[in-house]
């Protein structure tokens, strides 16, 4: 069985991780009621998408 000859040092451990980490969804303002919302999605809070009712509240 292979066995690591030193031990990883923290430095080099970090360096590796720099890129594991949570992305952020894109989130943009409604255009007819200002809240933030998914981009491409309908509005949870009026219910438009691209200037249209779609979902009746």
């Amino acid at each position: 069985m292979a066995v690591p000859f030193r031990r990883t040092s923290k430095t080099a451990k970090r360096k590796r991780r720099t890129h594991f980490k949570l992305a952020l969804p894109g989130m943009v303002a409604c255009p007819n009621c200002g809240e933030s919302k998914l981009a491409h999605h309908v509005c949870k809070a009026c219910g438009q998408y691209k200037g249209k009712e779609v979902v009746s509240k």
